[in-house]
């Protein structure tokens, strides 16, 4: 089965704009960067015809990247989730039983997770133990500096 990613509509809609310059824009200009380094003379000591194909490499990476994550995604509507439990597209508020202190995480798809604004992914270790949640409920997280405790206080979309 194909891996499914889940993406909010504003983040579906940024990677087909990158996938849209990749193939519009950024493909002719390193075409264009390929044939003045082939005017160059001889491709076995030409250093920027090797760094125009790394490069033109790494663009049509990219844009397979970026079809795959499209034709795979799963638009998160805010209107179809409940505050039941937590899933992703949602946001949850816990309270680090240890520290006892509140904080509050977005859960998104793996493709926007950025921890460092909160966001954490819906498979990442914390993210899969908050999954299924529901307020009240004590979740606990195994890392390497031993067991971490949280009790979840609020579930918002």
């Amino acid at each position: 089965m194909q891996k499914q990613y889940k993406l909010t509509q504003e983040r579906l809609q940024n990677l087909q704009d990158e996938l849209n310059y990749l193939r519009t824009v950024r493909e002719r200009e390193v075409a264009e960067q390929i044939k003045e380094a082939r005017s160059f003379g001889d491709l076995s000591e030409n250093s920027e015809y090797d760094e125009a194909k790394n490069e033109q490499g790494r663009v049509f990476s990219r844009m397979v990247e970026l079809e795959d994550i499209i034709a795979h995604a799963v638009v998160l509507q805010p209107g179809n989730l409940n505050t039941d439990q937590v899933v992703a597209g949602c946001r949850v508020s816990v309270l680090d039983l240890d520290a006892q202190e509140r904080e509050e995480y977005a859960v998104v798809g793996s493709q926007e997770a950025n921890p460092l604004e909160n966001r954490i992914s819906d498979e990442s270790p914390f993210g899969r133990a908050l999954v299924g949640s529901r307020v009240g409920e004590e979740i606990s997280l195994e890392v390497p500096a031993g067991v971490l405790r949280y009790r979840i206080l609020d579930i918002q979309i």
